[in-house]
């Protein structure tokens, strides 16, 4: 199927900065305007078929427009879309989460991942009323300032220093410090020497693509309760996707709040933030205005269809053989990308964990944040493009492909040989 006039919508692009509505910036003829998904697939408006390796940043867990998610949101609609309260879809989800959230004992939804993770940051601070927040270097967690902070910029300052690059905040030299993924000894010393004055400690367990090295979190875990630090994990990726109960299960580290998002919802908008009781109690309106006590309100959160939504995606995911098999072809696709490169003579790393795989075309082990960059990086971008070219929709900046429950084997046959061609392609770029 294809619109009538695909050039005319293909015009609108020109009113998003970089063609784009974040990160998809695709430049010129490339660029893509898409029509609809089912599955693991996508059509542009031009007719184009893709085989995704994005899923909507991760967010479409169970592929396109699943029908037992789509049933459940529209006979939640039928009721009503939004009461800007808690109702019968979100009180069920709430007692679904905290049954599978090893650290969940009282939560409250809002509408993305960006909102979970700012309103972790805040809880913690007005907790412990300390002001400082610790991260990790090249982490994201989501598009607040301190979610972006040492991320984006190429500035590499000296730990626990952190790059203001593309957060806009001034705050940031002030109130954020940045320690080394993967490195127990430095980051113990930046939290023991900023104890009195440090909240919480906010990562992401699978840092990016990259996998925590045996007792990495478990020290991190140790460290900040000596401390009375708040560890935060955001689970807005690892949520519902390494395992029902996510990261948490998965690696058996068990934070004091947590952030979820993405594939919560099953293509459908949400956020969820958690944690203890003590902790959470913060937000209770019966403390206002406290301190201590941080405001929080949302006026989407946990809005019967979403939380529909997210219901349903939890029933699908706790189907008996699920998470073996999303794992397993999840290890195939890195297999097949390692071979490919292999053969191809190139040096690199196959990143990832779970459904989750990214490349890294380095001679040298990706640990952190700094090895990721002295990756060839100028490779990578040319193989995405590639990529694109060759049918496979995917994000360009190439931080993770990702799999959903509708990818099959087939799927990873096809784009193994879709990966082969365009890496063939961009070595070919990259010598010219």
């Amino acid at each position: 199927m294809t619109v009538e006039n695909p050039d005319g919508l293909r015009s609108g692009l020109k009113f998003f900065p970089g063609s784009s509505n974040g990160e998809y910036g695709w430049a010129g003829p490339d660029a893509v305007v898409v029509d609809r998904g089912k599955g693991s697939r996508l059509w542009d408006v031009n007719g184009r078929e893709y085989l995704d390796m994005s899923m909507a940043w991760g967010s479409a867990i169970l592929g396109h427009a699943p029908a037992p998610v789509l049933e459940a949101a529209g006979h939640a609609m039928a009721g009503g879309t939004n009461f800007a309260c808690v109702n019968r879809y979100s009180a069920e989800l709430a007692e679904r989460i905290a049954a599978i959230s090893p650290c969940v004992e009282s939560i409250r939804f809002v509408a993305s991942g960006t909102e979970a993770t700012m309103m972790c940051c805040r809880v913690a601070r007005e907790y412990t009323g300390r002001p400082k927040i610790l991260r990790f270097e090249g982490a994201y967690h989501g598009q607040h300032p301190i979610g972006i902070a040492s991320m984006v910029g190429d500035s590499l300052p000296p730990h626990p220093e952190v790059d203001p690059a593309g957060a806009s905040d001034p705050a940031m030299t002030r109130d954020v410090l940045v320690a080394p993924y993967n490195d127990p000894v430095t980051t113990a010393q930046i939290i023991e020497a900023h104890a009195e004055s440090l909240a919480g400690v906010i990562v992401e367990p699978l840092h990016r693509c990259i996998t925590p090295e045996p007792g990495f979190l478990q020290g991190l875990r140790e460290v900040t309760r000596r401390h009375g630090v708040v560890l935060i994990f955001d689970e807005v990726v690892t949520g519902f996707r390494m395992a029902l109960g996510g990261a948490q299960e998965y690696y058996g580290v068990s934070p004091d709040l947590v952030a979820y998002g993405k594939g919560l919802g099953g293509g459908f908008p949400i956020g969820a933030f958690g944690g203890q009781s003590d902790i959470m109690e913060v937000v209770n309106e019966h403390r206002l205005p406290g301190p201590p006590y941080a405001w929080s309100a949302s006026t989407t959160g946990g809005n019967p269809v979403s939380a529909a939504a997210a219901l349903a995606t939890i029933n699908q995911l706790s189907r008996p053989g699920t998470y073996p098999e999303f794992h397993g072809r999840g290890a195939r696709l890195r297999k097949l990308i390692a071979t490919i490169i292999q053969d191809s003579g190139c040096q690199g790393y196959i990143l990832g964990d779970g459904p989750l795989a990214q490349v890294a075309f380095s001679e040298k082990p990706v640990r952190d944040h700094r090895s990721w960059k002295a990756s060839n990086r100028k490779l990578g971008a040319a193989l995405m493009t590639c990529l694109l070219r060759q049918g496979v929709f995917l994000n360009p900046m190439g931080t993770k492909l990702y799999i959903s429950t509708a990818h099959t084997d087939g799927d990873l046959e096809e784009f193994g040989g879709r990966f082969r061609a365009a890496l063939d392609q961009a070595l070919h770029m990259a010598e010219a």
